[in-house]
């Protein structure tokens, strides 16, 4: 409950002295360190009752509390609302004249349902606060599920006719039209609901492409009519403020907007291509990352190892593995470990993903000079104790995190190698000194995502000889071991897979490894001496998940 506004409930607890101060910081931490909002880490402590925390909320902000939802509704007062508008915003009509209009509200501290309601019913808005569960079955009751379909948008957004030559005018009304407005909402509802990473808009020649990124791989949705292709991207560079009359050069932005009630980030790019612009949407939905190691699907010696690595008093722990393999999700669970009122956190991020209560996130600005190293150089004067660099990408940054190391600092930080022994030979690449790096190195962890198999349709089979010989295992070794795959079912919408997990190899560095560092030794050589020493290699924590039915053989053989 209210997962985005835990500085907010401290507040209101803290003020109406609720409960000790000791125990709101008890419960902060749990919140911290846990993942759970503040509002539900106090619901389970039994200190404070729903209802409590719903009228010191109402209390706090000036509005009404409802404690008892409403039998019924009068048609002619919900209707005032359009049912994808309530749906957006969360909220459902209970009264209304003709100045003004009352909602239930199921995030009562979203000031964009005054605001945009306001103004686009033309009515002064009012809020009352209500166990946000019970309004999300108001809104069913009222407007039933939602079956808004793309199909229905698009036979009507046929018959608009968005012309051949337009100018920057006409594309600012075009992205202004309703059906556009509903055909790109729906578009990112479907996304946020479907878990999707990214949202690709693509024009080519004579059709206009749209995809979402889900589990890693890209899936199409049924074409819409090329003619889209303008209004739509510019709906969506209009979302974003960027300059909808600029098609010539990328363009970067950011969509802050509330989906299904709750708010969620997309990160937009625009690429110029031969047939108009392409738009790539991320999508940051805090509530589908899970920022907790224990739900990082890591072995239970990684996470131990990785919880002393970020309490140790300085050193440098990288993180390594291709783009959009969660390196950054890894370092922001590590840090939430240390993210106490004792400790101070600086991150320098390219971009800041998840904004994380207790923790300073700079965002890198590469137009006004501010890269990873002056920020790095920035830090060392604001006496942090554990610090965060997005990315290593070049010596003076490399160079700064060893200093930052060797003057009592833990530095976290991803870089792009293959694997984890790759870091020490890409550190050296970039000119840094081997002693360097074997004086501040303390761990490096590799990891890549693979597609989890669909626990609905999951199936067990007898592989055979050729697929174990790619695994390169010795078939007396898994004589009694099952292996699976995902059949294809509805829930997984036919792939056979739903989810994803990560496989992990941690290279701790002892004095053996430092030794070998100073010595220049090649990357294999160091890899031979980490599996000696007990590294499990990103294989080996393949073959475990295979084994745990959790991933297919496809998988660990596709990415590692």
């Amino acid at each position: 409950m209210f997962e985005d506004h835990n500085n907010a409930i401290y507040d209101i607890v803290k003020s109406g002295k609720f409960i000790s101060q000791e125990q709101l910081d008890e419960l902060n931490n749990t919140h911290i360190t846990t993942g759970q909002s503040l509002a539900d880490a106090i619901l389970s402590s039994g200190l404070m009752d729903k209802n409590k925390i719903l009228e010191a909320v109402a209390a706090d902000l000036g509005y009404e509390y409802m404690p008892i939802p409403p039998q019924n509704i009068p048609e002619n007062i919900y209707k005032q609302l359009r049912p994808n508008l309530a749906r957006t915003y969360g909220v459902v009509p209970i009264r209304s004249d003709d100045t003004s209009i009352t909602l239930l509200a199921k995030d009562p501290f979203n000031n964009a349902i005054i605001d945009d309601l306001t103004f686009t019913l033309n009515k002064d808005v009012s809020i009352v606060v209500m166990d946000p569960d019970a309004v999300d079955s108001l809104i069913i009751q009222c407007y039933g599920e939602e079956n808004s379909s793309i199909d229905d948008l698009l036979s009507e957004i046929s018959q608009v006719d968005f012309g051949e030559n337009a100018d920057d005018a006409d594309i600012a009304n075009m992205a202004n039209e309703t059906p556009i407005i509903r055909f790109v909402n729906l578009i990112l509802q479907q996304a946020i609901r479907d878990k999707a990473s990214d949202i690709h808009f693509e024009p080519f020649e004579d059709q206009f492409r749209i995809r979402y990124r889900i589990d890693g791989a890209l899936y199409e949705m049924a074409p819409p009519p090329k003619s889209l292709a303008l209004p739509v991207i510019s709906r969506v560079k209009v979302l974003a403020n960027l300059n909808i009359a600029e098609n010539r050069i990328p363009q970067d932005g950011r969509i802050k907007m509330t989906i299904s009630g709750r708010p969620v980030d997309l990160r937009v790019s625009t690429l110029p291509t031969q047939f108009g612009e392409s738009v790539v949407l991320r999508v940051l939905d805090k509530s589908v990352v899970n920022l907790d190691l224990e739900k990082l699907s890591m072995s239970d010696d990684i996470i131990n190892n990785i919880r002393r690595l970020v309490k140790l008093p300085n050193g440098i722990f990288i993180v390594t593995g291709p783009t959009g393999s969660g390196k950054t999700t890894t370092l922001y669970s590590a840090l939430r470990e240390v993210n106490t009122t004792d400790i101070k956190i600086l991150t320098s991020e390219d971009p800041v993903e998840y904004e994380i209560d207790g923790i300073m996130q700079v965002q890198i600005n590469h137009q006004v000079g501010l890269d990873f190293a002056r920020c790095l150089r920035a830090f060392l004067r604001q006496d942090p104790d554990k610090i965060m660099v997005g990315e290593i990408r070049d010596l003076e940054t490399a160079q700064i995190a060893v200093q930052a190391s060797l003057t009592g600092h833990v530095v976290l930080a991803t870089l792009h190698t293959n694997d984890s022994p790759g870091a020490v030979t890409r550190l050296m690449d970039m000119g840094l000194e081997p002693f360097l790096i074997a004086a501040s190195l303390e761990g490096v962890l590799g990891q890549r995502l693979v597609r989890r198999i669909c626990t609905h349709c999951r199936t067990a089979y007898e592989p055979d000889q050729e697929i174990i010989d790619h695994l390169g295992v010795d078939p007396i070794e898994i004589a009694d071991k099952q292996f699976f795959f995902g059949k294809g079912c509805s829930e997984c919408g036919g792939s056979g897979y739903k989810g994803r997990q990560g496989l992990f190899e941690l290279l701790l560095v002892n004095d053996t490894l430092r030794d070998l560092i100073t010595a220049k030794a090649p990357t294999l050589v160091l890899k031979q001496k980490a599996v000696e020493l007990g590294m499990r290699t990103l294989r080996d924590d393949g073959l475990r998940a295979i084994f745990d039915g959790a991933t297919t053989v496809d998988e660990v053989l596709k990415y590692t």
